[in-house]
């Protein structure tokens, strides 16, 4: 076993038992860092505008402070990024992470001297974690790759800029760094396909053991390294053996990525957000995420179903119930304050806290009161492909109302297929059956001749990426939404 192997377990084991100390006692560690933030919050300008020095506990605390995104608390972010101190979070931030909006376009997160190590310690922390529960530490002694935005930084009134991806990527260990490709010229290449294949030439004949991305790019780099080399990921990287995920749920990608890589392999699952790192995958037997109660975000949650009512219920991790689908709100050392992360959530145990990411705030489809939400599609979509042996690149669901051939409003499916099912209209039916047995909004829909059954449009090759690239968000951190409760996306493919 090499020095950093064993090292690395014997830390892996401090690691570990600091995690169950502090994921065993979670209310606790929540109240802990609310009165710090509230302390500290108390001297920035959002602290004296909300009457921090009249907050004593939650209860007072939601009283004064609404929960609002980022537009909402555009004010504040605009005063920030211009270069004022103390406007959140006391003193300026380290960084501005540079995000795609909606209303608001480009976002820019502030990253303080405090919240730096939320984003860099959990990724470490996930590391260990596996290195602890398999034993499993080979991964280190090869190369390793992060597919992932640009590094390169920019300066806005003083204060470095740039993508998450690419501020973390500043603060890979020295130990590693020597490990990990690409090089920063190819990594600061703009152009998304040219680096794609750029990184093909600079990995196709090394030791790749790690490799992290967000699935349907890593897929793209898959896909340019069989054109290259006419071989397997297997045959290619024979010692790859971990794959570290998020953006996305895996499981619609699974089928084909393990295709292309020729045999299964570990995965951890990471919830990063420019806004704070939020959760890992711990355990290789659960797919629940361990939330990072302990890492200066104070959380709340929000029943989805009361989040658009104009006081909706807002409650502390000591409330939370399983299976129950949250909107998750933070408040944070990087001075977020009542933030709307968008994300909704559901918890699948309480000891310790885990979650599993259901879907978006925004990104639901309603057209009819059915309130389809992405974990619904995309376990649809999983155990479909599964009975009909199909594998799927990607899809996007969007509402039909006026049927061009006349008929009842039905839920349209564009789908990206790499194997075909088997039976098509058995695909659909699966897909469909699916949908009634998770959401019963829907099955009663369909049952009340409201709304038809779904139906599916397979789309070219191709498709997706082509979408991707006239929206000019090809590669990176970009995601298709999985929902609409528009045609704006279905009109464009």
């Amino acid at each position: 076993m090499g020095l950093l192997s064993f090292l690395s377990k014997q830390l892996a084991n401090y690691s570990a038992a600091k995690t169950r100390r502090w994921s065993s006692n979670g209310v606790a560690v929540q109240e802990k860092i609310f009165q710090e933030l509230i302390r500290r919050g108390k001297v920035t300008a959002f602290g004296r505008d909300h009457r921090f020095t009249e907050i004593s506990d939650y209860t007072s605390f939601k009283k004064n402070v609404p929960v609002r995104d980022y537009e909402g608390l555009s004010t504040y972010f605009n005063r920030t990024k211009s270069g004022e101190a103390s406007v959140m979070w006391p003193g300026k931030p380290l960084y501005l992470a540079k995000t795609s909006g909606t209303t608001s376009g480009t976002k820019y997160i502030p990253i303080t001297g405090d919240s730096i190590s939320n984003h860099i310690n959990a990724t470490r922390d996930a590391l260990l974690s596996y290195i602890h529960e398999t034993g499993n530490c080979r991964f280190l002694n090869g190369k390793m790759i992060f597919i992932s935005g640009s590094p390169a930084l920019e300066k806005v009134n003083g204060i470095l800029c740039g993508r998450l991806s690419g501020i973390v990527n500043h603060h890979v260990p020295g130990y590693l760094r020597t490990r990990q490709l690409p090089s920063y010229a190819t990594n600061t290449i703009e152009d998304w396909e040219t680096k794609i294949d750029a990184i093909v030439n600079e990995t196709v004949h090394q030791d790749m053991r790690f490799i992290s991305g967000i699935p349907p790019w890593v897929q793209m780099y898959f896909d340019r390294l069989l054109e290259k080399s006419g071989k397997a990921v297997k045959d290619l990287f024979p010692n790859f053996d971990l794959f570290v995920y998020g953006g996305v749920n895996y499981e619609p990608y699974r089928k084909k990525l393990e295709q292309s890589i020729g045999r299964k392999i570990d995965s951890i699952e990471l919830y990063p957000a420019s806004e704070g790192f939020i959760a890992y995958q711990d355990r290789q037997d659960n797919n629940g995420l361990l939330l990072l109660l302990n890492s200066g975000i104070f959380f709340e949650f929000i029943p989805a179903e009361t989040f658009d009512q104009p006081d909706p219920t807002r409650i502390s991790i000591k409330d939370v119930k399983l299976g129950v689908n949250y909107a998750i709100v933070i408040n944070s050392n990087a001075g977020l304050w009542g933030y709307n992360l968008g994300d909704t959530v559901k918890f699948v145990s309480l000891n310790p806290y885990r979650i599993v990411v259901t879907g978006r705030v925004k990104h639901f489809l309603s057209a009819s009161g059915e309130h389809v939400i992405a974990e619904e599609v995309e376990r649809a979509l999983t155990e479909a492909a599964a009975l009909q042996h199909a594998e799927v690149v990607e899809f996007t669901v969007a509402p039909q109302l006026d049927p061009p051939e006349g008929g009842l409003p039905y839920h349209e499916w564009f789908i990206e297929f790499d194997k075909q099912p088997e039976d098509l209209d058995g695909f659909v039916k699966a897909v469909d059956e699916s949908m009634q047995r998770q959401n019963s909004y829907y099955r009663d829909l369909i049952q009340g001749n409201m709304l038809q059954s779904l139906k599916i449009r397979p789309l070219k090759p191709g498709a997706f990426r082509d979408y991707m690239r006239k929206l000019g968000k090809l590669g990176g951190q970009n995601k298709v939404p999985r929902l609409a409760n528009d045609r704006s996306i279905a009109n464009l493919l």
